[in-house]
Parts: structure tokens; C-alpha cells; sequence
């Protein structure tokens, strides 16, 4: 990595290049860079969480799941049903 003398010299050539005119509007435009950045990999480290959650079903308490296929719950007696002829 970088120490403390080669950060100095690239701030000195960066700053006669750019001009100091020019500086606050880089730091500005990188600094908002990095808070995308962030919030970019805060939301997929989130997605990736919530993921395998989603693959596992819910039970919600309370609520009846039937079948496509259930049998009828009343019971047969054999009987036609009266006023039908």
C-alpha cells in the first residue's frame, strides 16, 4: 500500500493538474460515491439474507390450508337427498 509520502506527493499533482478551483467539486462527487457504494452493497447483503428466508414456507397461525383434492367432510349415508326425485 501507499504511506504517508507517496499520499502527499499524488495529492500535490493532483492539485496542479486540477486546479484548487476544481478540488471541493472532486471530493464532493466522491464522496457521494462512496455513500452509493455503500448503500449498494448494504441492499445486496440484505437481498441475500432475505433469500433463504424466502426458500423455507411460511406458517402463518391461524390459517387452513385444504387440499385440491380433500374428500367431502360430510358423511355418505347410502341416501338420496329428500326433495329430489
Amino acid at each position: 500500500m501507499f504511506g504517508i509520502s507517496e499520499i502527499a506527493i499524488i495529492l500535490i499533482v493532483v492539485t496542479v493538474l486540477l486546479g484548487a478551483k476544481r478540488l471541493p467539486d472532486l471530493a464532493r462527487s466522491a464522496g457521494k460515491s462512496a455513500r452509493i457504494l455503500k448503500a449498494e452493497a448494504k441492499a445486496m447483503k440484505e437481498t441475500k439474507e432475505n433469500e433463504g428466508e424466502a426458500g423455507a414456507p411460511r406458517v402463518i397461525r391461524g390459517e387452513t390450508v385444504g387440499r385440491q383434492d380433500a374428500v367431502d367432510p360430510r358423511p355418505d349415508t347410502g341416501q338420496q337427498p329428500q326433495g329430489r326425485a
